[in-house]
Protein backbone atom coordinates (compact mmCIF):
# COMPACT_ATOMS: atom_id res chain seq x y z
CA UNK A 1 0.00 0.00 0.00
CA UNK A 2 1.40 3.33 -1.03
CA UNK A 3 1.19 6.14 1.46
CA UNK A 4 0.41 9.66 0.34
CA UNK A 5 2.75 12.28 1.70
CA UNK A 6 1.01 14.88 3.83
CA UNK A 7 1.95 18.41 2.86
CA UNK A 8 1.02 20.82 5.61
CA UNK A 9 0.34 24.45 4.77
CA UNK A 10 2.03 27.19 6.75
CA UNK A 11 0.60 27.48 10.22
CA UNK A 12 -2.15 30.07 10.55
CA UNK A 13 -1.31 33.02 12.78
CA UNK A 14 -2.82 32.84 16.21
CA UNK A 15 -4.76 35.54 18.00
CA UNK A 16 -2.01 35.66 20.61
CA UNK A 17 0.66 36.21 17.93
CA UNK A 18 -1.40 38.98 16.38
CA UNK A 19 -1.79 40.64 19.76
CA UNK A 20 1.91 40.30 20.51
CA UNK A 21 2.86 41.93 17.22
CA UNK A 22 0.38 44.73 17.82
CA UNK A 23 1.73 45.30 21.32
CA UNK A 24 5.32 45.35 20.06
CA UNK A 25 4.35 47.81 17.33
CA UNK A 26 2.55 50.10 19.74
CA UNK A 27 5.41 49.99 22.22
CA UNK A 28 7.90 50.76 19.45
CA UNK A 29 5.89 53.78 18.36
CA UNK A 30 5.31 55.04 21.90
CA UNK A 31 7.25 58.23 22.66
CA UNK A 32 9.90 57.87 25.35
CA UNK A 33 8.91 58.99 28.80
CA UNK A 34 11.32 61.60 30.03
CA UNK A 35 11.20 65.34 30.27
CA UNK A 36 7.92 65.41 28.39
CA UNK A 37 6.47 62.59 30.46
CA UNK A 38 3.09 62.45 32.10
CA UNK A 39 2.35 65.09 34.72
CA UNK A 40 5.19 67.47 33.68
CA UNK A 41 2.91 70.26 32.45
CA UNK A 42 0.23 72.51 33.92
CA UNK A 43 -3.35 71.62 32.85
CA UNK A 44 -4.94 73.77 30.16
CA UNK A 45 -7.74 74.90 32.49
CA UNK A 46 -5.26 76.37 35.00
CA UNK A 47 -3.21 78.04 32.27
CA UNK A 48 -6.24 79.73 30.70
CA UNK A 49 -7.60 80.92 34.07
CA UNK A 50 -4.21 82.24 35.19
CA UNK A 51 -3.65 83.97 31.84
CA UNK A 52 -7.05 85.68 31.95
CA UNK A 53 -6.55 86.72 35.57
CA UNK A 54 -3.16 88.17 34.73
CA UNK A 55 -4.68 90.05 31.79
CA UNK A 56 -7.46 91.48 33.99
CA UNK A 57 -5.00 92.66 36.65
CA UNK A 58 -2.71 94.14 34.01
CA UNK A 59 -5.64 95.92 32.36
CA UNK A 60 -6.78 97.41 35.68
CA UNK A 61 -3.28 98.53 36.59
CA UNK A 62 -2.72 99.97 33.14
CA UNK A 63 -6.02 101.85 33.28
CA UNK A 64 -5.16 103.39 36.64
CA UNK A 65 -1.63 104.31 35.56
CA UNK A 66 -2.67 105.85 32.24
CA UNK A 67 -5.95 107.56 33.13
CA UNK A 68 -5.31 108.58 36.73
CA UNK A 69 -1.65 108.25 37.60
CA UNK A 70 -1.91 110.77 40.42
CA UNK A 71 -4.66 108.82 42.15
CA UNK A 72 -2.81 105.52 42.00
CA UNK A 73 -1.41 105.98 45.51
CA UNK A 74 -4.79 106.90 46.91
CA UNK A 75 -6.87 104.02 45.63
CA UNK A 76 -9.84 103.57 47.90
CA UNK A 77 -10.67 100.34 49.65
CA UNK A 78 -13.98 100.19 47.81
CA UNK A 79 -12.21 100.27 44.48
CA UNK A 80 -9.89 97.46 45.59
CA UNK A 81 -12.87 95.38 46.66
CA UNK A 82 -14.54 95.97 43.30
CA UNK A 83 -11.36 94.87 41.58
CA UNK A 84 -11.15 91.69 43.66
CA UNK A 85 -14.83 90.86 43.06
CA UNK A 86 -14.46 91.46 39.35
CA UNK A 87 -11.37 89.27 39.31
CA UNK A 88 -13.21 86.48 41.15
CA UNK A 89 -16.22 86.83 38.85
CA UNK A 90 -14.10 86.65 35.74
CA UNK A 91 -12.23 83.66 37.18
CA UNK A 92 -15.49 81.78 37.81
CA UNK A 93 -16.70 82.53 34.30
CA UNK A 94 -13.40 81.31 32.92
CA UNK A 95 -13.52 78.13 34.98
CA UNK A 96 -17.08 77.40 33.82
CA UNK A 97 -16.51 78.14 30.15
CA UNK A 98 -13.05 76.62 29.84
CA UNK A 99 -14.02 73.53 31.82
CA UNK A 100 -16.85 72.83 29.39
CA UNK A 101 -14.32 73.11 26.59
CA UNK A 102 -11.53 70.98 28.06
CA UNK A 103 -13.70 68.36 29.81
CA UNK A 104 -13.85 66.15 26.69
CA UNK A 105 -10.08 66.41 26.38
CA UNK A 106 -9.62 65.34 30.00
CA UNK A 107 -11.98 62.38 29.51
CA UNK A 108 -10.20 61.46 26.29
CA UNK A 109 -6.81 61.52 28.01
CA UNK A 110 -8.07 59.40 30.90
CA UNK A 111 -9.64 56.83 28.58
CA UNK A 112 -6.62 56.72 26.28
CA UNK A 113 -4.41 55.83 29.26
CA UNK A 114 -6.56 52.92 30.42
CA UNK A 115 -8.21 51.72 27.21
CA UNK A 116 -7.94 47.99 26.56
CA UNK A 117 -9.23 46.54 23.30
CA UNK A 118 -9.67 43.16 24.98
CA UNK A 119 -12.51 44.76 26.98
CA UNK A 120 -14.73 46.27 24.28
CA UNK A 121 -17.35 48.93 24.88
CA UNK A 122 -15.17 51.57 26.53
CA UNK A 123 -16.22 55.01 25.32
CA UNK A 124 -16.06 58.68 26.30
CA UNK A 125 -19.51 59.49 27.69
CA UNK A 126 -21.55 62.35 26.24
CA UNK A 127 -19.08 62.98 23.42
CA UNK A 128 -20.83 65.35 20.98
CA UNK A 129 -19.26 67.38 18.16
CA UNK A 130 -20.33 70.76 19.55
CA UNK A 131 -16.74 72.03 19.73
CA UNK A 132 -13.29 71.07 18.55
CA UNK A 133 -12.66 69.11 21.76
CA UNK A 134 -16.07 67.44 21.57
CA UNK A 135 -15.48 66.50 17.95
CA UNK A 136 -12.10 65.05 18.88
CA UNK A 137 -13.71 62.96 21.64
CA UNK A 138 -16.46 61.76 19.29
CA UNK A 139 -13.84 60.87 16.68
CA UNK A 140 -11.90 58.94 19.32
CA UNK A 141 -15.06 56.95 20.12
CA UNK A 142 -15.50 56.18 16.43
CA UNK A 143 -11.88 55.06 16.23
CA UNK A 144 -12.35 52.70 19.18
CA UNK A 145 -15.47 51.22 17.58
CA UNK A 146 -13.60 50.75 14.29
CA UNK A 147 -10.64 49.09 16.02
CA UNK A 148 -12.97 46.74 17.90
CA UNK A 149 -14.71 45.77 14.66
CA UNK A 150 -11.39 45.14 12.97
CA UNK A 151 -10.16 43.12 15.93
CA UNK A 152 -13.31 40.98 15.90
CA UNK A 153 -12.89 40.42 12.18
CA UNK A 154 -9.24 39.44 12.61
CA UNK A 155 -10.15 37.10 15.45
CA UNK A 156 -12.95 35.60 13.37
CA UNK A 157 -10.60 34.94 10.46
CA UNK A 158 -7.92 33.46 12.72
CA UNK A 159 -10.35 31.16 14.52
CA UNK A 160 -11.91 30.15 11.21
CA UNK A 161 -8.42 29.27 9.95
CA UNK A 162 -7.86 27.22 13.10
CA UNK A 163 -11.11 25.32 12.61
CA UNK A 164 -10.27 24.72 8.95
CA UNK A 165 -6.87 23.38 9.96
CA UNK A 166 -8.49 21.16 12.60
CA UNK A 167 -10.84 19.79 9.96
CA UNK A 168 -7.99 19.11 7.55
CA UNK A 169 -5.93 17.32 10.18
CA UNK A 170 -8.93 15.28 11.30
CA UNK A 171 -9.56 14.18 7.72
CA UNK A 172 -5.91 13.30 7.23
CA UNK A 173 -5.90 11.26 10.43
CA UNK A 174 -9.06 9.44 9.42
CA UNK A 175 -8.17 8.86 5.77
CA UNK A 176 -4.44 8.25 6.06
CA UNK A 177 -3.38 7.15 9.54
CA UNK A 178 -6.67 5.43 10.34
CA UNK A 179 -6.74 3.45 7.13
CA UNK A 180 -3.09 2.53 7.50
CA UNK A 181 -3.63 1.22 11.02
CA UNK A 182 -6.70 -0.72 9.85
CA UNK A 183 -4.61 -2.32 7.10
CA UNK A 184 -1.92 -3.18 9.66
CA UNK A 185 -4.53 -4.88 11.84
CA UNK A 186 -5.74 -6.95 8.89
CA UNK A 187 -2.20 -7.98 7.98
CA UNK A 188 -1.44 -8.96 11.57
CA UNK A 189 -4.65 -11.00 11.69
CA UNK A 190 -3.74 -12.88 8.51
CA UNK A 191 -0.20 -13.46 9.74
CA UNK A 192 -1.55 -14.76 13.05
CA UNK A 193 -3.65 -17.34 11.23
CA UNK A 194 -0.57 -18.72 9.48
CA UNK A 195 1.63 -18.92 12.57
CA UNK A 196 1.67 -21.72 15.13
CA UNK A 197 -0.32 -21.12 18.28
CA UNK A 198 2.83 -20.77 20.40
CA UNK A 199 4.00 -17.83 18.23
CA UNK A 200 0.69 -16.03 17.88
CA UNK A 201 0.89 -14.42 21.34
CA UNK A 202 3.49 -11.96 20.12
CA UNK A 203 1.25 -10.90 17.26
CA UNK A 204 -1.66 -10.50 19.68
CA UNK A 205 0.31 -7.88 21.58
CA UNK A 206 1.10 -6.07 18.33
CA UNK A 207 -2.58 -6.21 17.40
CA UNK A 208 -3.57 -4.73 20.75
CA UNK A 209 -1.07 -1.91 20.33
CA UNK A 210 -2.26 -1.15 16.80
CA UNK A 211 -5.90 -1.30 17.92
CA UNK A 212 -5.19 1.11 20.79
CA UNK A 213 -3.41 3.46 18.40
CA UNK A 214 -6.39 3.33 16.07
CA UNK A 215 -8.72 4.26 18.92
CA UNK A 216 -6.44 7.17 19.85
CA UNK A 217 -6.48 8.39 16.24
CA UNK A 218 -10.26 8.22 16.15
CA UNK A 219 -10.51 10.06 19.47
CA UNK A 220 -8.15 12.82 18.34
CA UNK A 221 -10.03 13.18 15.06
CA UNK A 222 -13.31 13.44 16.98
CA UNK A 223 -11.87 16.11 19.27
CA UNK A 224 -10.61 18.05 16.28
CA UNK A 225 -13.90 17.78 14.40
CA UNK A 226 -16.96 17.35 16.64
CA UNK A 227 -19.28 15.56 14.21
CA UNK A 228 -21.92 15.23 16.93
CA UNK A 229 -22.23 19.02 17.05
CA UNK A 230 -23.08 19.22 13.35
CA UNK A 231 -25.29 16.14 13.30
CA UNK A 232 -27.17 16.19 16.62
CA UNK A 233 -26.79 19.71 18.01
CA UNK A 234 -25.13 21.40 20.96
CA UNK A 235 -26.88 19.51 23.78
CA UNK A 236 -25.88 16.09 22.42
CA UNK A 237 -22.36 17.32 21.64
CA UNK A 238 -21.88 18.55 25.23
CA UNK A 239 -23.21 15.26 26.58
CA UNK A 240 -20.82 13.28 24.37
CA UNK A 241 -17.97 15.60 25.33
CA UNK A 242 -18.53 15.13 29.06
CA UNK A 243 -18.86 11.33 28.71
CA UNK A 244 -15.70 11.01 26.63
CA UNK A 245 -13.76 13.33 28.91
CA UNK A 246 -14.83 11.35 31.96
CA UNK A 247 -13.63 8.07 30.46
CA UNK A 248 -10.27 9.41 29.27
CA UNK A 249 -9.36 11.65 32.22
CA UNK A 250 -10.81 9.51 35.02
CA UNK A 251 -12.93 12.44 36.19
CA UNK A 252 -16.61 11.93 36.96
CA UNK A 253 -18.54 14.66 35.17
CA UNK A 254 -21.95 15.47 36.57
CA UNK A 255 -23.86 17.15 33.79
CA UNK A 256 -27.17 18.97 33.90
CA UNK A 257 -28.02 20.05 30.38
CA UNK A 258 -31.38 21.69 29.95
CA UNK A 259 -33.00 20.64 26.70
CA UNK A 260 -33.84 21.91 24.28
CA UNK A 261 -31.07 24.48 24.09
CA UNK A 262 -32.30 27.60 22.27
CA UNK A 263 -31.25 27.63 18.60
CA UNK A 264 -27.92 29.34 18.05
CA UNK A 265 -25.86 30.07 15.00
CA UNK A 266 -23.16 27.60 13.99
CA UNK A 267 -20.43 30.02 15.08
CA UNK A 268 -21.97 30.46 18.54
CA UNK A 269 -22.53 26.71 18.99
CA UNK A 270 -18.94 25.95 18.04
CA UNK A 271 -17.65 28.65 20.42
CA UNK A 272 -19.70 27.30 23.34
CA UNK A 273 -18.52 23.76 22.60
CA UNK A 274 -14.85 24.76 22.38
CA UNK A 275 -15.07 26.76 25.61
CA UNK A 276 -16.61 23.77 27.43
CA UNK A 277 -13.92 21.52 25.93
CA UNK A 278 -11.09 23.78 27.09
CA UNK A 279 -12.66 24.22 30.53
CA UNK A 280 -12.83 20.45 31.08
CA UNK A 281 -9.26 20.14 29.83
CA UNK A 282 -8.17 22.68 32.45
CA UNK A 283 -9.94 20.62 35.11
CA UNK A 284 -7.89 17.57 34.13
CA UNK A 285 -4.61 19.50 33.95
CA UNK A 286 -4.75 21.85 36.91
CA UNK A 287 -7.64 21.14 39.27
CA UNK A 288 -6.55 17.87 40.84
CA UNK A 289 -10.21 16.99 41.24
CA UNK A 290 -11.95 13.67 40.59
CA UNK A 291 -15.32 15.32 39.95
CA UNK A 292 -16.54 18.14 37.74
CA UNK A 293 -19.88 19.72 36.94
CA UNK A 294 -21.12 20.85 33.54
CA UNK A 295 -24.37 22.77 33.56
CA UNK A 296 -26.38 24.64 30.96
CA UNK A 297 -29.44 26.76 31.61
CA UNK A 298 -31.34 29.29 29.57
CA UNK A 299 -34.19 31.72 29.64
CA UNK A 300 -35.70 34.03 27.08
CA UNK A 301 -32.66 36.31 27.01
CA UNK A 302 -29.55 34.32 27.92
CA UNK A 303 -27.83 30.96 27.71
CA UNK A 304 -25.51 30.12 30.62
CA UNK A 305 -22.80 27.47 30.58
CA UNK A 306 -21.08 26.61 33.87
CA UNK A 307 -18.10 24.28 34.40
CA UNK A 308 -17.03 23.78 37.99
CA UNK A 309 -14.56 21.52 39.76
CA UNK A 310 -13.83 20.77 43.41
CA UNK A 311 -10.04 20.73 43.30
CA UNK A 312 -7.25 23.08 44.23
CA UNK A 313 -8.46 25.85 41.96
CA UNK A 314 -6.99 27.37 38.85
CA UNK A 315 -3.92 29.54 39.56
CA UNK A 316 -4.56 33.24 39.06
CA UNK A 317 -1.79 33.63 36.50
CA UNK A 318 -3.27 30.84 34.40
CA UNK A 319 -6.76 32.28 34.75
CA UNK A 320 -5.51 35.55 33.28
CA UNK A 321 -2.52 34.84 31.03
CA UNK A 322 -2.84 31.18 30.09
CA UNK A 323 -3.04 30.37 26.40
CA UNK A 324 -6.20 28.34 26.85
CA UNK A 325 -7.83 31.11 28.87
CA UNK A 326 -7.01 33.72 26.24
CA UNK A 327 -8.49 31.48 23.58
CA UNK A 328 -11.70 31.05 25.55
CA UNK A 329 -12.00 34.78 26.16
CA UNK A 330 -11.40 35.45 22.47
CA UNK A 331 -14.17 33.07 21.47
CA UNK A 332 -16.51 34.57 24.07
CA UNK A 333 -15.89 38.11 22.81
CA UNK A 334 -16.40 36.97 19.23
CA UNK A 335 -19.98 35.88 19.93
CA UNK A 336 -20.72 38.73 22.36
CA UNK A 337 -20.69 36.56 25.49
CA UNK A 338 -19.38 37.29 28.97
CA UNK A 339 -16.82 34.87 30.42
CA UNK A 340 -16.03 34.93 34.15
CA UNK A 341 -13.72 32.69 36.16
CA UNK A 342 -13.87 32.77 39.92
CA UNK A 343 -13.38 30.70 43.01
CA UNK A 344 -16.36 29.88 45.23
CA UNK A 345 -16.75 31.53 48.60
CA UNK A 346 -15.21 28.59 50.44
CA UNK A 347 -12.15 28.77 48.20
CA UNK A 348 -12.45 25.19 46.90
CA UNK A 349 -12.36 24.60 43.18
CA UNK A 350 -12.91 26.93 40.25
CA UNK A 351 -16.09 27.98 38.45
CA UNK A 352 -16.16 29.07 34.83
CA UNK A 353 -19.33 30.80 33.69
CA UNK A 354 -20.23 31.75 30.13
CA UNK A 355 -23.23 34.04 29.69
CA UNK A 356 -24.40 34.33 26.09
CA UNK A 357 -27.16 36.83 25.21
CA UNK A 358 -29.61 35.20 22.84
CA UNK A 359 -30.85 38.30 21.09
CA UNK A 360 -27.91 38.69 18.70
CA UNK A 361 -26.82 35.10 18.06
CA UNK A 362 -29.87 33.18 16.92
CA UNK A 363 -29.64 34.43 13.39
CA UNK A 364 -25.86 34.16 13.09
CA UNK A 365 -24.12 31.33 11.38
Amino acid sequence: MTQRQIVRPPEAPTVQAWRKNAAMSSSANEPPRGRSGRGRYRPLLQRVVLANAALLIAACLLTVLVLAPRKFSTVAVDEAIVLVVALAFVTLINVFVVHRFVAPLQKLTALARRVDLTSPGQRIPDARPVSEAGELAATFNEMLARLEREQREVARRVLAAHESERLRIAQELHDEVGQTLTAVLLQLSRAQERLPSDRSAELSEAQDAARASLEDVRRIATDLRPETLNDLGLASALAALSDGFGRRAGVRVERRIETPIPPLGSEAELAVYRIAQEALTNVARHAGSDTAELTTSSDADQLTLTVRDHGRGLPIERAVDGTGMRGMRERARLIGAKLTIERPIRGVGTELRLELPLGGVRCNG
